[in-house]
């Protein structure tokens, strides 16, 4: 019972001051349109999802901001819907039968690595779930449904599964379902890039566990992306102990943006309920109410001076960022530093609010 009222005390307040809107409709074969009975709907990167019922129908409610929604069904390609206005929303959806399986497209390349995960396995949860605290009690309960593949000749790895992954995070209190479309590490670069959609449900637990996934959910969330984009929708970014600054000339050092509301960088769209930003080149964002950890100091050889956590970002257009943090087009944004290094270990649901 006390584990009862106090996951329904959180709902509560996750939800209060957070206006709603129903998304609905109905899912089809493409080719017949009949029904699709118990097609997966669900709002990526949240806890928020349904199924359809016999005739295809779906209903799906969702807080203000911003949602790629996607629908997935045996044997068919998944469909991505982007959800960006405030209102209800009636779609019609058509998904399209697939030649082949992920199975089968990876079991016929022949740049496999046989025990890749005897090789690469650990590397690839590092770069993949990370090497932070928490990533240390996140696990993936499906290793064998990952295939490694090595192409010698650009000196990449490309990691693909023949499912969506089941992710246990222990640490902040959830499970994972992560279809990866694909990871790939570039050697030659250092530099690693991962696509995919990933679905959040939270565990069950007594409530001293509840009370340990809730400080661990709001250490993770002070400081991040989605708190650093939710600050800046609603202007409060001196507030929330950000600060943005721009490269200086020189490409090395950095100015501090005195005035990160002007307009050439920042625009309120009232019919749309999201904000743009854009930077003429790169920035860095300093959050000033916490330190690194040791973790990333230690892997990353810096002086354990270091005061502030610090992220470079590189947006290649102008960025949309809506109410819930969720901003688009995702792949605008480039990150270096320390946000870089926070992967899925640290990753919370768009729906998530500290309080």
């Amino acid at each position: 019972m006390k584990l009862i009222s106090f996951v329904l005390f959180c709902l509560f307040l996750t939800v209060t001051g957070q206006s709603q809107i129903t998304i609905y409709g109905k899912v089809l074969d493409s080719a017949t349109r009949e029904p699709l009975q118990g097609a997966s709907v669900f709002a990526q990167n949240t806890t928020l999802g349904t199924t359809s019922n016999k005739e295809g129908a779906f209903s799906l409610q969702l807080k203000s901001g911003g949602y790629e929604l996607i629908f997935s069904f045996t044997g068919y390609k998944n469909q991505e819907v982007r959800i960006t206005e405030n209102k209800n929303e009636q779609l019609e959806i058509l998904l399209v039968k697939e030649d082949k399986s992920m199975g089968e497209v990876v079991i016929q390349s022949s740049n496999e690595v046989k025990d890749g995960w005897e090789k690469y396995g650990r590397f690839f949860l590092d770069h993949f779930i990370g090497a932070t605290p928490f990533a240390e009690r996140c696990s993936i309960q499906n290793p064998d449904a990952v295939r490694f593949f090595y192409y010698k000749r650009s000196d990449k790895l490309k990691v693909l599964t023949t499912e969506p992954l089941l992710i246990s995070n222990e640490a902040l209190g959830y499970d994972i379902r992560y279809q990866l479309d694909s990871f790939v590490y570039y050697y030659k670069t250092d530099l690693s890039s991962y696509r995919g959609t990933c679905f959040f449900t939270e565990k069950l637990g007594i409530v001293s566990q509840a009370l340990v996934w809730k400080a661990n959910r709001e250490k993770a969330y002070f400081g991040s992306r989605m708190h650093f984009m939710r600050a800046y929708y609603d202007s409060t970014l001196k507030e929330s102990g950000f600060t943005v600054s721009l490269i200086n000339d020189d490409k090395k050092t950095f100015g501090l943006l005195t005035k990160p509301y002007l307009k050439k960088y920042y625009s309120v769209s009232d019919t749309l309920d999201e904000v743009e930003i854009q930077f003429p080149d790169k920035i860095s964002v300093a959050y000033i109410k916490a330190v690194p950890e040791d973790a990333y100091l230690k892997q990353f050889n810096l002086p354990s001076n270091v005061g502030i956590q610090v992220s470079y970002i590189d947006i290649l257009k102008p960025v949309a960022i809506k109410e819930n943090g969720y901003y688009y087009d995702q792949r605008n944004w480039i990150n270096q530093g320390y946000w870089s290094w926070k992967n899925l270990a640290d990753l919370l649901p768009y729906d998530y609010w500290p309080y």
